[in-house]
């Protein structure tokens, strides 16, 4: 068995892309990945993986680890960011053809499932309705009763955690919020009495909605400070947050912040390979690892994850895209001692399911692990073309 191409596919998910990479053989088979860079370049990504593709043709896709390193070699002068998420998504397309030779789920590459079903959360719960309530179809977000309303849709639909962003429900909402230091424009990163407000209210009518019976998250993206986030996770602490989430590329300043406050801290999603997390695993900067499966691959991935067990810290899938990056990250999800939770989002382009073969099984707040080879699906390439990306 041979590589015989290797594409980049893109489709227009609304208010992103969606990116997948296919690789063809020899033999028929046909490797898919999600490789979404919907805030970077996806067509620097597609320039990468375009670039790779002579290392690839000709070699047997099943020697995955040997193609990561020369992959790896190749590409070590200009590590990470859009480079890496073109090797992890080739990483992940080329597992799926050697679990479909085989016959087997992704996970019985790497010692076989330690769960048949994982616990998800309702992520962009709020988010997506405040910046594109029109093309899910939903209610937008006028005012808090809004929020209160979609925190009891959550626990009505099954679901037993959410995470929401910076959002200020109104005509219209606003996410970023408006006039705050880290917003579109700014580097300042500061949090004023009238943001700390608005996220606390936002939080206290989740919580209002939602009671106790869901666990909530709040995701501060980049957007403030190390000092800023200190303030601000004190002022939240009463609502008992399943985490909160900020990144941060210093580990010794996301530490200062995790012995600042109560709030468990979650980090990692911008970080990859095990040399990027290192340094936060050796100060226990985090609680809860955030580790994206797409962008570092699959392999890569689960090396992450052994390292944080040793640390005695557990990882979270870092997954907002299309379905295919879904089962992606339940396949690891299942293959790992030390999972927390799995993300996924809910209100999305009405097309969603069309665009892989399978979708997701969730039913009350569990996702059921698909035993079917490779990945679980493949991508609907059909459904693909009629929603083109670039217009």
């Amino acid at each position: 068995m041979k590589i015989t191409k290797v594409e980049t596919l893109h489709c227009d998910a609304g208010w992103r892309p969606w990116s997948f990479i296919k690789i063809s053989t020899s033999d028929g088979l046909i490797g898919y990945s999600e490789c979404t860079d919907s805030h970077g370049s996806p067509r620097g990504l597609a320039g990468v993986v375009q670039d790779l593709e002579p290392l690839l043709i000709g070699q047997d896709p099943r020697a995955v680890e040997r193609i990561y390193w020369d992959l790896y070699r190749a590409t070590r002068q200009s590590p990470g960011s859009i480079i890496h998420k073109a090797i992890g998504g080739i990483e992940n397309a080329l597992l799926d053809i050697k679990a479909k030779a085989l016959g087997v789920p992704v996970y019985e590459l790497f010692g076989g499932p330690l769960r048949d079903r994982i616990r998800v959360y309702w992520s962009h719960c709020g988010t997506t309705r405040a910046r594109a309530a029109h093309l899910v179809g939903q209610k937008p977000l006028r005012g808090y009763d809004d929020v209160a309303e979609l925190g009891r849709e959550v626990v009505r639909r099954g679901f037993t955690a959410l995470k929401t962003n910076c959002v200020v429900p109104g005509d219209p909402a606003a996410v970023p919020m408006p006039g705050f230091g880290g917003g579109p424009g700014s580097t300042d990163q500061d949090l004023s009495r009238e943001t700390r407000a608005a996220i606390v209210a936002l939080i206290a009518a989740f919580r209002e909605g939602a009671g106790r019976e869901a666990d909530i998250a709040l995701d501060l993206n980049f957007n403030f400070k190390p000092e800023a986030c200190i303030r601000l996770a004190r002022a939240l602490e009463r609502f008992e947050l399943l985490w909160l989430e900020i990144d941060c590329f210093d580990a010794e300043a996301l530490l200062a912040v995790k012995q600042s406050v109560e709030v468990p801290i979650c980090s990692g999603e911008n970080l990859y390979t095990a040399r990027q997390f290192r340094p936060f695993f050796e100060l226990h900067a985090m609680e809860v690892a955030m580790v994206d499966v797409i962008w570092n691959g699959f392999a890569q991935s689960r090396k992450i994850a052994d390292l944080a067990e040793i640390y005695e810290m557990n990882v979270a899938p870092h997954n907002y895209y299309s379905h295919m990056a879904t089962l992606i990250s339940a396949q690891f999800g299942a293959a790992v001692p030390n999972l927390r939770i799995l993300e996924v989002d809910v209100d999305d382009v009405p097309w969603k399911d069309e665009l892989t073969t399978t979708v997701p099984a969730i039913k009350d707040g569990y996702l059921t692990v698909p035993k079917a080879p490779g990945w679980g699906a493949d991508l609907n390439e059909r459904v693909l073309r009629q929603h083109p990306w670039p217009k």
